[in-house]
């Protein structure tokens, strides 16, 4: 079975659609589509085997945590595609090509993962160097806005081989582009776009770990963290990923890329890294990230009161938000939120 043929099957695109509804269950538009499920999944297989698919148009809204986004999210039919283009094919090419230290949006990897990851590294370096050192935090200015079309389909050309998947492919990249710059941009709210994200800095990635040797790196997305005893090689570092970056990628690093002393600590994934005189790791919940949390316990409470979500749903969102508050020191932040956290129904005439 050929890569297309796999995204054509009929099976493949029934788990896509499991996979698509999670969570949206409750939503129009699933609801509407598994109605005459058999029927519509058919008739997307029918048009991919044709390679007469096309894309259904988005929804565009915007969400403002922790700043203000424009969401492009595909069509409901059009997200089982790219659901099941992701989990057959592109997730299992890509995959094997990323270096272990990218990490996000994969399997076994995310936040968590790049959190320990992180700790870990201060852990060795304090082993090595006690707290004398520096880190180079790169940040990409508007990255998923400026993707370049051209350069992505390049990059994709190296790891998918069947013409039939780039093609359909390239009409999704080509479907949007960001307003005002054509052949730019990737839309938030499509699955490929996590893909496409964490592939297309790839030339990064291979840059510092395998050319400058940089061996305590972590790429999260579009964050970019390298940790060494020399500030004068991470300065040639600098050098050296923003030619690449801007030249090869087209993209350009924004005004917070910059290097400091370890001693400092470092933001990372809304958490602060402090390493210790004696070699331990402290994470500390920025300030910011602390509002957006005590913004969301409010918002928990007033779903609730309003009968918008139940108990089930508050003690879900409740082992989520402990589950996360667990990963840094937030102990007393936990307690004092937790403390004033009283459920109560608004009385209906």
């Amino acid at each position: 079975m050929t890569d297309y043929e796999k995204i054509c099957d009929f099976q493949n695109l029934y788990k896509a659609h499991l996979n698509s509804r999670k969570g949206k269950r409750h939503k129009g538009e699933v609801i509407k589509f598994e109605l005459e499920l058999a029927k519509n999944l058919t008739e997307i297989q029918q048009q991919l085997i044709a390679k007469k698919y096309r894309m259904k148009g988005y929804y565009h809204f915007q969400v403002h945590e922790p700043k203000t986004r424009d969401i492009y999210a595909a069509r409901y039919p059009d997200r089982v595609v790219l659901h099941c283009i992701c989990d057959e094919v592109l997730v299992p090419a890509i995959g094997k090509r990323l270096i272990y230290d990218n990490a996000a949006c994969q399997k076994g990897k995310g936040s968590h993962f790049a959190l320990d990851r992180l700790s870990k590294f201060l852990r060795e370096h304090y082993k090595a160097h006690g707290t004398q050192g520096y880190f180079l935090k790169c940040d990409i200015s508007k990255y998923f806005a400026s993707l370049d079309h051209e350069v992505l389909k390049a990059k994709l050309a190296k790891a998918l081989k069947d013409p039939d998947v780039l093609a359909l492919l390239h009409h999704f990249i080509d479907s949007y582009s960001t307003q005002g710059t054509p052949g730019k941009g990737v839309p938030l709210g499509n699955q490929t776009s996590q893909c496409f994200g964490i592939y297309y800095l790839d030339a990064a990635d291979r840059l510092i770990k395998e050319k400058l040797r940089v061996k305590h790196y972590l790429r999260y997305m579009d964050d970019l963290v390298l940790a060494h005893p020399s500030k004068a090689y991470l300065r040639e570092c600098l050098v050296q990923i923003r030619a690449l970056v801007e030249g090869e990628l087209h993209l350009t690093l924004n005004a917070s890329t910059q290097i400091f002393p370890i001693k400092n600590g470092v933001e990372f994934l809304g958490w602060r890294f402090y390493l210790t005189d004696t070699g331990k790791v402290i994470r500390k919940m920025r300030a910011q990230s602390k509002v957006r949390f005590k913004r969301r316990m409010k918002k928990l409470q007033a779903d609730y009161a309003a009968g918008k979500i139940d108990l089930l749903n508050v003690k879900q969102c409740l082992a989520s938000y402990k589950g996360h508050l667990g990963h840094g020191n937030a102990y007393k932040l936990k307690v004092r939120t937790l403390k004033g956290f009283v459920l109560k129904r608004e009385r209906r005439e």
